[in-house]
């Protein structure tokens, strides 16, 4: 393989990519972000890839969740509190009932940019390029909004510093603990379904915790029991952020890109020869890579000799993102040569991409039946080709969105107006999120059988 240097990229063909019109500015932003401090640091790095070597070896599960793309408007400590919620209380009912360690990972602090299908969108007669995420450019169809601004850089950087920020607190100061477990809910769903069965398995764990009390095992003296780990993540899409965030480990010398503990490549920036590739080649980060109906079987091959030459485990998290109606022809196929390989990698699914369709109100969306569909059709896979079903890869939300149809409030397309905010994609609510986490501990119980 060719050397690899911090800014070998740019010397690659490059997909995905804005056009900053101040080239200077751009530089002068990416000189400040290399001063900053590192938003996560290389121990926790590689703490996150010993949970996903386990994870690669059937041992634990994968979650991965949270937003499709953040925003500068909704950033509130609240929101950030509410996707904590949520994914505790997905990884409870995974654990508890699937009696499996759940590895949390969020799509939070620094999950903004957001590949497109065009460079540009015409409304009215009017074509403007298009939205790329907050640290890009702005939503507003207005030239001067759209008009890519290397300053939004600092604000994600300091954005997703104040979210790290509090999420070690929750993690750390006590938020966390199972005791907690009940306070965990969060309002608009106390009457559905999925409540009624977490609360039922809240007083299960009570009864455990009551039990290890009795043994002498406290939050005092067991910390596993008050503390917990979650790790971030997001697409690397945007490089010249990636390259001034990442930093040379002191103790191994190796480079890691401290902007998240897991970056994944995007299903336009996967070309074994581009730019995003490369870059990410070079780094020592577990690396998802998005594979699909479009993913040609050497590609895929060369993507994990050039990603992980050294076949380390935890290293790779391939996220299947199929289609309900896809992933049973296309799947199968890149299982089998992963395993051929003895590649050791996390397969994880992601069942929101392959199934967004589009509304007759005009709203995209995306089914839960079809979303648990395709989850299952994940793990009736694996163990029909005798491989590991890793984990999940969600796009949700602690707030009261309605944006997905289904699921137990039966949220119709004619009420996905009520309460449709997201910027980019539809994303599962609370109560959609808890329903899934139920299915997968149930599936997860009975794989252990």
């Amino acid at each position: 393989m060719s050397h690899w240097s911090l800014d070998s990229w740019r010397n690659r063909p490059v997909k995905q990519l804005p056009t900053y019109t101040d080239s200077q500015a751009l530089v002068d932003v990416e000189r400040q972000l290399a001063a900053l401090p590192p938003l996560v640091f290389a121990g926790e790095i590689r703490s996150l890839k010993s949970d996903l070597a386990r994870v690669a070896r059937g041992e634990a599960f994968l979650l991965q969740g949270g937003d499709c793309a953040e925003s500068f408007a909704e950033f509130s400590a609240d929101k950030i509190r509410d996707t904590f919620k949520l994914l505790m209380q997905m990884a409870v009912v995974m654990a508890f009932s699937g009696s499996c360690p759940v590895v949390k990972v969020g799509r939070i602090a620094g999950q903004f940019a957001k590949p497109r299908s065009a460079d540009t969108e015409t409304v009215d007669g009017v074509e403007l390029p298009s939205y790329r995420g907050d640290n890009i450019n702005s939503v507003e169809f207005t030239a001067q909004a759209r008009t890519p601004d290397p300053q939004r850089m600092l604000a994600a950087y300091h954005q997703s510093s104040s979210t790290l920020n509090l999420l070690r607190a929750f993690s750390r100061g006590g938020f966390a603990d199972l005791h907690r477990v009940h306070q965990w809910n969060l309002g608009f769903v106390s009457q559905s379904p999925a409540h009624q069965k977490y609360e039922a398995l809240g007083e299960q764990i009570d009864q455990a915790l009551a039990f290890m009390a009795a043994c002498g095992l406290t939050s005092e003296n067991t910390p596993q029991l008050s503390e917990t780990s979650l790790y971030t993540s997001h697409e690397a899409l945007l490089l010249p952020y990636e390259e001034a965030l990442t930093r040379q480990d002191s103790l191994t010398g190796g480079w890691y890109d401290c902007s998240a503990h897991m970056l994944w490549i995007g299903d336009r920036t996967r070309q074994p020869d581009h730019a995003h590739v490369e870059f990410l080649r070079g780094v020592q980060n577990p690396i998802g890579i998005k594979v699909g109906p479009t993913t040609d079987a050497d590609d895929l091959r060369r993507l994990l000799d050039i990603l992980n030459p050294m076949n380390e485990p935890g290293r790779i998290n391939l996220i299947a993102r199929m289609g309900a109606e896809k992933i049973g022809d296309y799947l199968p196929q890149l299982v089998g040569l992963v395993r051929d390989m003895g590649s050791q990698v996390v397969w994880s699914s992601d069942p929101m991409h392959g199934n967004t369709v589009k509304a007759s109100s005009g709203y995209k969306t995306r089914s839960v039946e079809a979303i648990l569909s395709e989850v299952k059709s994940f793990f009736e896979i694996h163990q029909a080709e005798g491989t590991h079903a890793g984990g999940v890869h969600f796009e949700m939300t602690g707030n009261h969105v309605t944006e997905c149809v289904g699921g137990a409030y039966q949220i119709t397309e004619a009420a996905l107006a009520e309460r449709y905010i997201t910027q980019c994609d539809p994303r599962l609510n609370a109560d959609q999120s808890l329903e899934l986490a139920f299915m997968i501990a149930d599936t997860l119980k009975a794989a252990r059988k």
